[in-house]
This record gives structure tokens, sequence and C-alpha cells, in this order.
């Protein structure tokens, strides 16, 4: 039997004149190592200058680069197909690459086994980025200083 699977986000990162490089994978295992998170799944998709789109596979990404993120995926792959991955595609804008991820929030799975176990539940989840805190604070910064 398999262990049952935590919240799962869908991560698409873009890198602007197919600037992939693979130099996120270290961050990424960082946050693997650390048991925060588990990556499900994760694939490459590039669209050229001229409007064509693939999805590259591991033979087809530069060696470092294919070396780097193979060791990153754990034993649960093929989760996005590759008509949502070509659905991604048709989204980008010419000469753009993204890595795709299926990231498991481990974290999040062992802090919710504390709240039920704790007679809780979760009410609401929702994710607010990091630009908009910044801005918020921003914006409650500049208040404070014309007060």
């Amino acid at each position: 039997m398999t262990s049952p699977i935590g919240p799962v986000e869908f991560l698409l990162l873009g890198f602007d004149g197919n600037r992939f490089n693979g130099d996120i994978a270290s961050a990424v295992s960082d946050l693997v190592d650390k048991g925060l998170i588990r990556l499900l799944d994760l694939a490459v998709v590039m669209k050229d200058a001229a409007g064509e789109s693939v999805i590259l596979e591991m033979q087809e990404l530069p060696e470092d680069v294919a070396d780097a993120l193979r060791e990153l995926t754990g034993d649960v792959r093929g989760l996005m197909s590759e008509a949502d991955l070509m659905d991604v595609a048709d989204s980008l804008e010419p000469s753009t690459t993204v890595a795709a991820l299926l990231v498991e929030h481990i974290w999040a799975t062992r802090f919710s086994d504390a709240v039920r176990a704790a007679g809780g539940e979760l009410l609401v989840s929702e994710r607010i980025s990091g630009d908009t805190v910044d801005q918020a604070r921003a914006t409650l910064t500049a208040i404070a200083d014309a007060i």
C-alpha cells in the first residue's frame, strides 16, 4: 500500500529567452532533503521564437541539467499528461521555457495530521504571493511615513 499524498501544488516557473538551465535544482533539492516537499512530477516545456512548442524529455536536455533534475524526482511520475503540458505550451509567449512541477507539501501533511488529532479542521487555505505581501507592506509603510 502506498502512503497517502498530502496537499499538492502545481508550480509553473517561467524563463524568458529560453534561459532555463537547471539552476533551480539545488533549491528544490534542499526542500526535498529537509522533508518539506516531495517532487511528484517535473516537466520542461519550451516555445521557440517561431512559436513552436515542445515538451523536453530528459534525454533532450543538456546532460548537466538532466542529471540535476533526475535526482529530484521521486517514485510518482507521469501525473502531468502530454495534453496538460501542451495546454501550458499554448499559453506561453515565444522564446519562453517553463519548468512545470507538481509538489507535495509534506510539511502541510504533518501539520494537518496534528490539527485533526487535536480535533480541529482546515477551514480556509489561500495562497498569497510574496509580491502581493511586499506591495501591501510598501503601501502601509508609505502611509505610516506620511503621518
